[in-house]
């Protein structure tokens, strides 16, 4: 069986538990709530991750809005990779963050997400994404 097939019947709970455990997810203390086909939501905690403004660093920042976009673009079984991504600060945060990504639109090989990461209710920064399928 080819391993693009292969990947298919592998359940979204094992994708999520691999995003979870993966070595960046668990340094970052990131953690995904909810994933389904090109749906996440990925929260991470504002403890160890703040810069000399005493505010959550940018790269952090980044890095739960690209764990949601990366666990959307594959909640269903379809290998993507990024090639392509935008982020957008809208404001400092220094509480715990939730990040939620959504497919926005698909053409050919590529599909777009769009990630809103929140603290609380409000907005800290959006993030847009082109994943490539590759399998």
């Amino acid at each position: 069986m080819p391993s693009g097939r292969h990947h298919l019947l592998v359940p979204v709970q094992q994708r999520i538990a691999s995003f979870d455990q993966s070595e960046f997810a668990r340094l970052l203390g990131m953690k995904i709530i909810e994933a389904r086909d090109g749906f996440a939501r990925v929260v991470m905690p504002s403890s160890g991750k703040k810069n000399p403004n005493r505010v959550i660093h940018g790269g952090a920042i980044f890095s739960l809005a690209d764990q949601a976009f990366g666990m959307a673009a594959n909640a269903a079984g379809t290998a993507r990779v990024a090639v392509s991504i935008h982020i957008q600060y809208i404001a400092p945060a220094s509480g715990d963050l939730t990040a939620t990504a959504e497919l926005v639109g698909e053409h050919g090989r590529y599909s777009t997400y769009r990630v809103m990461v929140y603290e609380g209710e409000r907005p800290v920064a959006e993030f847009d994404g082109v994943a490539i399928r590759i399998s």
